[in-house]
C-alpha cells in the first residue's frame, strides 16, 4: 500500500523547516500555520457607503474569563482598526509593530499614516519567518481596515506574507462558508448600521444556537470623521440583531 504524499513529505523531513520546501512545491509548515488559523473565531469586515465595519466573534469559552480582556479589535492608530484569526500572541507582536509604525509616522511627518503602509510592514514581517531558519512562521492571520482622505480600505494578510484588498472579507473558522455568502448578497451602497446587521445575520446563520450578542466586538470608521467607534455586549447590539 502506497504511503499518503503528505506522510511521504513528513517522513522524509520537508516539514520540519519553515524554509524547506517538498518536492512538489509546498511549505509544509506554512501550511501548517494556516491550519491555525482556521481554527481561530471569525471575524468579518466589509466596506459601505459611509466607512468601513469589522465584526469579530470572541468566542470567550471560559466563563471565568473577563470579556473586556478578551477584546479581538485593536486599534491602530484612531483611523485604522486590525483584528485577527490564530494565535492570539502572535498577532499582539505584529500588532504591536503596526501600532508603534503609526505613531513614529505621525511624530516624523505630523499626519495620520496610510492603511496600506501598516498592512505592507505586517506582510512584510510575516513573509520574513517563511524565508530565513531559526523560526516558525506566525500562526496568524491579520484584517486591517481603515480611512485616508475620506476613502475606506479593507486589508487582509495571510501567513505567508501576501495580502490583498477586498470590498469584503472573512478570516478564521468558516471563513470559505462566510465568503460565499459575501460573494452573493454583498452590496457596497450599504450604510454602517446596514453593514452591522448584515454582518450579525451571517454569524447568526453560522452559529445557530451558538449566536449570541454578547460574544461579538464591532468596530466602525466612518469617512467624515476617520475616528474608530466600538460596539460590543449584548446592550449596545441588541437594535442590530432585530
Amino acid at each position: 500500500m502506497e504511503m499518503p504524499i503528505e506522510m511521504q513529505h513528513q517522513a522524509m523531513g520537508y516539514d520540519r523547516a519553515a524554509t524547506m520546501f517538498s518536492p512538489d512545491g509546498h511549505l509544509l509548515q506554512v501550511e501548517y500555520a494556516q491550519k491555525v488559523v482556521n481554527l481561530g473565531s471569525a471575524t468579518i469586515g466589509a466596506i459601505c457607503k459611509e466607512g468601513v465595519v469589522v465584526v469579530a466573534d470572541k468566542r470567550i469559552r471560559d466563563k471565568l474569563i473577563s470579556p473586556e480582556s478578551a477584546g479581538k479589535i485593536f486599534e491602530v492608530d484612531e483611523h485604522i482598526m486590525a483584528a485577527a484569526a490564530g494565535i492570539s500572541s502572535d498577532a499582539r507582536i505584529l500588532i504591536d509593530k503596526a501600532q508603534l509604525l503609526a505613531q513614529q509616522n505621525r511624530v516624523s511627518y505630523g499626519s495620520p499614516i496610510e492603511p496600506i503602509g501598516v498592512i505592507r510592514m505586517i506582510a512584510d514581517n510575516k513573509q520574513m519567518f517563511t524565508q530565513y531558519g531559526g523560526a516558525r512562521p506566525f500562526g496568524v492571520a491579520v484584517m486591517l481596515a481603515g480611512v485616508d482622505r475620506g476613502k475606506s480600505y479593507l486589508y487582509t494578510t495571510d501567513v505567508t506574507g501576501n495580502y490583498y484588498s477586498y470590498r469584503a472579507n472573512a478570516i478564521g473558522e468558516d471563513d470559505e462558508q462566510i465568503k460565499e455568502r459575501l460573494r452573493k448578497d454583498y452590496k457596497e451602497g450599504m450604510s454602517i448600521d446596514e453593514g452591522i446587521r448584515f454582518i450579525l445575520s451571517m454569524f447568526k446563520e453560522i452559529l445557530g444556537k451558538n449566536f449570541e450578542l454578547g460574544r461579538f466586538e464591532v468596530g466602525y470608521i466612518k469617512n467624515q470623521d476617520a475616528k474608530l467607534q466600538r460596539l460590543e455586549g449584548e446592550q449596545e447590539l441588541k437594535k442590530y440583531a432585530k
